[in-house]
């Protein structure tokens, strides 16, 4: 998938969905099935512990999802999005409800293929941690550093920070939670106030649903930096910023990788090509 070269921001990109621009008239398309997933976790070997919610919209054949603060979330969403329009969900006074409505629309249209510009990436089965390690090492590929750089790691998840050491990166871990890593690093919760001593930049998905993506985005666009993007949240909306201050995206539509087991696969878009890694 390419960028398209006349939406430059996310208000533009949901502006042309909710017009019938990109693809079918939103008004005709209603979500079926509305739901969220609700997930606490501590990795065998861990010292920490994190909880995860999202909130995910089936589609047709595709499922949107934007992840939210646990407990963030009221009861009567879920309930407010079944049978309702991809429209008037775009159009709802929670964030996350208008994001997981935009990335099943985008979705639908435009799924996770080679014809769309995904490269997939399997993952194998195996543990939680064992799982988490490889998406790790497929997110932290995509950049394109060398050993010493600085990455701003947006979104704290240790088996990313574990990844980067591995590739001799520094990095800068930030969450509006803060708190400390698993090694004891403090966290920041202003990535703007750090991102101008970072390198690059390494974030979540879940910026879409909480209002702090397009300051990132632009950010890296006026600077030159690198942005590459981990997304649970908005898989099929983000690539659509590729060259347009994003330079990679892995996508992880539902079932996430800490679903299930089972084998399963994330799809990446732009950065280096593996062998081209240093």
């Amino acid at each position: 998938m390419t960028a398209l070269t006349d939406i430059s921001t996310y208000e533009e990109l949901l502006t042309r969905v909710r017009a019938g621009e990109l693809g079918p008239d939103p008004a005709t398309r209603r979500i079926a099935v509305a739901f969220t997933t609700r997930q606490a976790v501590r990795h065998a070997g861990r010292g920490t512990g994190y909880r995860n919610e999202v909130l995910s919209l089936r589609l047709g054949r595709a499922v949107g999802s934007c992840a939210v603060e646990p407990g963030a979330l009221p009861d009567h969403a879920v309930e407010e999005c079944v049978g309702a329009s991809v429209a008037e969900l775009l159009d709802h006074p929670l964030p996350p409800v208008q994001v997981a409505a935009l990335d099943a629309y985008l979705m639908h249209i435009t799924p996770h293929t080679p014809e769309n510009g995904a490269r997939p990436v399997p993952l194998a089965a195996g543990t939680s941690l064992e799982k988490s390690t490889a998406r790790a090492k497929a997110v932290v590929e995509l950049l394109d550093l060398a050993p010493g750089a600085t990455v701003l790691v947006v979104g704290v998840v240790n088996s990313l920070l574990e990844a980067l050491r591995s590739r001799g990166l520094r990095y800068v871990p930030c969450d509006l939670k803060g708190g400390l890593t698993e090694w004891g690093e403090p966290v920041v919760t202003d990535a703007l106030a750090e991102a101008g001593r970072c390198d690059a930049l390494l974030v979540s998905g879940m910026t879409l649903g909480n209002g702090t993506f397009e300051a990132l985005r632009r950010h890296a666009l006026t600077s030159g930096k690198q942005l590459v993007m981990f997304s649970q949240t908005g898989s099929a909306v983000l690539p659509r910023f590729l060259g347009h201050g994003v330079s990679a995206v892995c996508a992880e539509p539902y079932p996430f990788f800490w679903l299930d087991g089972g084998p399963g696969v994330i799809h990446r878009y732009g950065g280096p090509r593996p062998e081209a890694v240093r």
